[in-house]
């Protein structure tokens, strides 16, 4: 027989309980920071399956291998302009943004 344990909580409860409701501004702010941390994340896979070196990736698309580091450790803000060369110039690839409402 299989217990339950009912001292589990939700994400989205945690998060509630944590940072406030969706919509406040403490929810808003942390929301933006996992963002940020996702695309970093993003970034340094896509890094990594293409064997490239932060300096090397900074290399192919013009930048530093101190401003890769940051932005893959959510150090840094990032334009877009400047994500869009990462992407493109130095991964090869090809952005797509999409708005959730």
């Amino acid at each position: 027989m299989k217990k339950t344990n009912n001292n589990l909580t939700s994400f989205t409860n945690h998060l509630d309980e944590q940072y406030g409701k969706a919509g406040t501004s403490t929810r808003e702010a942390y929301e933006a920071g996992f963002e940020a941390f996702q695309l970093g994340v993003m970034i340094q896979e896509l890094r990594k399956e293409q064997g490239l070196t932060q300096e090397q990736l900074a290399e192919k698309c013009g930048t530093t291998k101190t401003y890769i580091s940051r932005i893959e450790n959510n150090a840094s803000d990032i334009r877009l302009s400047t994500l869009m060369r990462i992407v493109r110039e130095g991964l090869g690839g090809h952005l797509r943004l999409s708005v959730g409402v």
